[in-house]
């Protein structure tokens, strides 16, 4: 049993604007951090493509598809005033897709023992028919559904520490008494969502929100005291990280002071829960993170945790 780490070239094509944070860079600071010798025993795919089908599991075809529409032959569209579609973008927004839910397959079949899923754009801020915050669709709350239709986990907890707060995933299970959600992130921030009373029509909302300036000692006391009970008593089938990395005390876009090792805790203690109730089943997916060294050295942490090294 190991940890597979899925990604593909692709990753690279989706083209952003000169000077935007969501960038191909990314992608070749986590290639470089897990071309090391100490990731040796990482088992290593690409990213699948996914059937539109599976888009549908957390959005509507109609929004499917009219996004697909949308992708230029040449350049580049805006759907929002962050976000952008090139016209290489489609297969690596669907292989992060298929990355998320072959994923899923692999940890109930037991040949993994968990995965990350190193694919951009990311997508937690993707609504139920919205694009937002560099994100088309929802790779958490797809492989959330994913993982309930075909392999019948009656629970799942999604637990998300990107610095943002994950909108998109609050939108779509709001009254789902059959995922938990969960996030640390600051605030304020975009996209402003995440306060504590926001908690759901089944209470399967749990925020935790920090403040600018906070570091390690705050975000694990909101993982002890907050999120991890919640996760606890939940005893979900299968743990989804919604894992960015922009917490990290370089990034650029926010004012939290998290460093490796706290995500290597956090990490720790939900392969904890994992054990517990999921027969270790976890699936990771990269979110944000745009500090490249950060980046990397955070998501390294992360992984060999999952490896257990």
């Amino acid at each position: 049993m190991t940890t597979l780490l899925l990604t593909h070239p692709s990753a690279l094509n989706h083209a952003t604007p000169l000077g935007h944070p969501e960038r191909a860079d990314r992608i070749r600071a986590l290639n470089e951090e897990f071309g090391h010798e100490k990731y040796s025993m990482l088992a290593r795919e690409d990213a699948p493509m996914a059937e539109l089908g599976a888009v549908t599991l957390a959005h509507p075809m109609e929004y499917a598809e009219k996004l697909r529409e949308v992708v230029p032959d040449e350049g580049a569209v805006r759907v929002d005033a962050d976000t952008v579609l090139s016209a290489k973008s489609w297969e690596p927004i669907m292989r992060a897709v298929g990355g998320a839910v072959y994923a899923v397959d692999e940890v109930f079949a037991g040949k993994i023992s968990n995965a990350f899923v190193a694919m951009r754009p990311p997508g937690h801020h993707a609504e139920t028919a919205t694009p937002m915050g560099f994100c088309f669709f929802n790779n958490a709350a797809i492989a959330a559904r994913h993982a309930q239709k075909k392999h019948g986990a009656e629970r799942v907890a999604i637990v998300d520490f990107d610095v943002h707060h994950g909108n998109g995933t609050q939108d779509i299970f709001w009254s789902d008494p059959t995922v938990l959600y969960s996030s640390t992130h600051q605030m304020p921030l975009y996209p402003g969502t995440g306060a504590r009373n926001e908690t759901g029509a089944a209470n399967t909302i749990v925020n935790a929100p920090l403040s600018s300036g906070d570091g390690g000692t705050q975000f694990r006391e909101a993982f002890e005291s907050v999120i991890l009970p919640r996760i606890n008593n939940f005893q979900p089938d299968l743990i989804v990280i919604s894992a960015g990395f922009d917490a990290h005390r370089n990034d650029p876009l926010a004012s939290l002071n998290l460093v490796e090792d706290d995500f290597a805790w956090v990490t720790g203690k939900l392969m904890d829960l994992a054990d517990k109730h999921a027969k270790g089943r976890v699936v990771s997916l990269l979110e944000g993170g745009y500090d490249l060294e950060g980046l990397a050295r955070s998501a390294g942490a992360h992984v060999r945790t999952l490896m257990r090294a």
